[in-house]
């Protein structure tokens, strides 16, 4: 029986473990909580994927590794590094080929759509480790590709619309939103981001280069009426933070002061582009009111 080992225990780790259990596979789920979804086929095991020698054992007999974990937003600098390099360190010693979950951040501003051809020239040290993470495994030798998702949403998801528009929405209540309101912005499913990560997984053309997480690329504001509609909530009241509103926020907890670099929006809509995830791997986006419904 196939075996997968997949980092982390988040909505996408959980979802993506799922998606596999259901075509009959076996899986592993490590995270330092030891969590996970419940099915049959699913092992969950409490280990810290930093540690290369435990994770090689861990690897044995296994198919692909799936890396879905990260560490809390504002510790990235100092714990990403560690856990990405016990990753890719197990993929290399054992050679069981390791598909990434990255984000857009690599790329940095960009004029027109962000396609997986572009360079990684973000300026930003959130965005820059993201590049290096990607570009230390690109160079490793290791059978590895990475996919990169958009701004998450749907059920399970953590993210500035799901942790802060969203449940103002639902009840009725004013959002304040770190993002131009009316521009049109990419928003990627949990679901379609574990679809891609399978798909990639499966796919012996994905080793070596990077894929974009299928999207739907609403305003802010679109995106929270149409959550509103299918709730039947009110219009939606959203006002923009500004960069004063999110100074002072980030004298309240880390996570305020982290937005500042990664949610900048000179005047410009932000459009990832899918087409050669869609052409090539066969996933496409979920309609938004299927991915919203999810939520009530």
């Amino acid at each position: 029986m196939t075996f997968h080992v997949i980092i982390g225990a988040g909505a996408a780790a959980s979802r993506t473990a799922l998606l596999l259990a259901a075509d009959g596979e076996r899986v592993k789920i490590v995270s330092r909580s030891g969590a996970g979804p419940e099915h049959p086929l699913v092992e969950k095991t409490a280990a810290d994927a930093a540690d290369a020698d435990l994770l090689t054992r861990l690897l044995e007999g296994a198919t692909t590794l799936f890396g879905c974990a990260a560490p809390p937003y504002h510790l990235w600098p100092q714990e990403f590094p560690a856990l990405a390099a016990g990753l890719l360190t197990a993929a290399s010693r054992t050679g069981v080929p390791y598909v990434m979950l990255g984000n857009l951040y690599g790329y940095g501003l960009v004029d027109g759509p962000v396609h997986p051809g572009l360079p990684l020239r973000a300026a930003g040290p959130k965005g820059r480790l993201r590049a290096r993470l990607w570009e230390e495994a690109a160079a490793s030798g290791a059978r590895v590709t990475e996919v990169r998702a958009a701004q998450f949403y749907g059920a399970g998801a953590v993210s500035v619309f799901s942790l802060m528009v969203q449940p103002k929405v639902l009840a009725g209540a004013l959002a304040l939103v770190p993002q131009e309101l009316d521009l049109p912005h990419s928003y990627s499913s949990i679901g379609d981001t574990a679809r891609t990560l399978v798909a990639a997984g499966r796919d012996a053309s994905s080793w070596g280069r990077a894929w974009h997480v299928p999207v739907v690329t609403p305003s802010v504001r679109e995106l929270a009426a149409r959550l509103a509609g299918l709730a039947g909530a009110p219009e939606p009241r959203l006002e923009e933070l500004t960069e004063r509103d999110l100074a002072l926020l980030s004298l309240t907890g880390p996570f305020w002061a982290e937005l500042t670099e990664v949610l900048e929006t000179p005047g410009r809509p932000y459009v990832s582009d899918f087409t050669e995830t869609e052409k090539l791997l066969g996933v496409t986006a979920t309609p938004v009111e299927e991915v919203l419904a999810g939520l009530l």
